[in-house]
């Protein structure tokens, strides 16, 4: 998301007046390939890919955990690619929960160009491997979005039976987001990934985090959000934690947490 803004900040005066599909050069942030495999690390995890409702490509990454009855979706952030996250994931996998964690369109090894009506159909298409090829069902299934994938996450969850949602370092919209820092020349973004429309049409539980140092989402855009959100939910400020540290920042409790919630909407 830090790069989203400084792509914002150097491209403000080119994007006025020139086709929104420029805005989505500026929001996505697409790193070709794959830079770190499950091998590498030394955990168990396959490559896999995912066929679209409108016929694209898309990569992600498999982490099985045997004998685990539940599974997260992992969405993360506007830049990088999957591969990135792979340490993340594992950790969480370790919280008994078989992972999927997956690409954009556009990212890593997947096809395609990115752009938010895109983006949302390559999570429906990860959930569907989910529920479909790996047998989890739904209701059994918690999402999990950071930063931009927070976006994806919520419009994924709204009207679905899932099993919980957790939401980090997230927003209302991109385009409050930009106007943190821009004022009203965020307004060339239009309203997009606009989750305070949404939120209100989640049924299931929720769990935030956002860290109370966050200079790239402001913490107040996580607790708008929050306000918004229907029960049950609950919010957790990652103190001294900034937008891309909360995990190291959080440590144990942090997952200690996240297994907290796990168990409360996945009993075994």
């Amino acid at each position: 998301m830090k790069v989203l803004l400084a792509a914002l900040a150097a491209g403000v005066a080119v994007l006025i007046g020139l086709p929104m599909s420029l805005a989505d050069r500026v929001i996505f942030q697409p790193t070709p390939g794959v830079d770190i495999t499950p091998a590498q690390l030394g955990i168990a995890g396959e490559e896999v890919f995912l066929h679209t409702e409108d016929g694209v490509r898309v990569h992600a990454f498999w982490l099985p955990t045997p004998g685990a009855t539940r599974a997260i979706l992992f969405l993360h952030g506007n830049a990088g690619n999957a591969s990135h996250r792979l340490p993340n994931a594992a950790q969480l996998a370790a919280l008994d929960a078989h992972v999927l964690l997956t690409d954009y369109r556009g990212y890593g090894r997947s096809e395609g160009r990115p752009s938010e009506r895109g983006v949302y159909a390559d999570a429906r298409a990860a959930l569907a491997h989910v529920t479909g090829e790996r047998g989890v069902p739904e209701e059994r299934v918690v999402v999990f979005g950071r930063s931009l994938g927070g976006g994806v996450a919520v419009d994924l969850a709204r009207g679905r039976a899932l099993a919980g949602l957790i939401l980090e370092s997230t927003f209302t919209s991109i385009t409050d987001v930009a106007r943190a820092s821009f004022g009203p020349l965020a307004g060339i973004l239009g309203r997009r990934f606009d989750s305070a429309s949404k939120v209100g049409e989640l049924r299931c539980p929720l769990l935030f985090f956002h860290g109370d140092r966050d200079t790239i989402v402001p913490y107040d855009l996580g607790q708008r959000l929050f306000e918004q959100a229907p029960e049950p939910k609950a919010f957790e400020t990652l103190r001294g934690a900034g937008h891309n540290d909360t995990v190291e920042v959080g440590g144990r409790p942090y997952f200690e947490r996240i297994r907290r919630f796990l168990d409360d909407v996945t009993p075994a």
